[in-house]
């Protein structure tokens, strides 16, 4: 089973949280590093899922939306992460998801939207 794989979309994109996933061993990329800025949250989600990696992203009612729609029809994403973007530090975002990452494979994220508040 491999690690889960980040990608940062172009809210939660900021390089002291990508800064902070690579000290800790995370594969991860931001929307500026590849640069995807400026684009829909459908291409992100396909860009994601073409590349094998797990969205993170502050944006939950859109992106959950997405997920939504992406099972409604029958189609496959590589899996999101939801977060309140108010809600947490910095460190306790970086604590959260390496609980979540610690749980589940990548193999595990397909079709999956979780959300960061449940990894407490």
């Amino acid at each position: 089973m491999s690690q889960i794989r980040l990608y940062l979309d172009e809210d939660a994109g900021s390089r002291s949280l990508a800064r902070e996933f690579r000290a800790r061993g995370v594969d991860v990329t931001t929307a500026a590093t590849e640069g995807m800025l400026g684009e829909s949250d459908e291409t992100q989600t396909e860009f994601a899922k073409s590349h094998g990696r797990v969205i993170y992203t502050f944006n939950i009612s859109d992106f959950y939306k997405i997920h939504a729609d992406y099972i409604q029809q029958g189609k496959s994403h590589a899996g999101m992460i939801l977060v309140h973007q108010k809600r947490y530090s910095l460190g306790e975002q970086i604590r959260r998801t390496l609980t979540l990452i610690a749980k589940l494979s990548a193999e595990d994220m397909p079709n999956r939207a979780e959300f960061l508040s449940t990894w407490g």
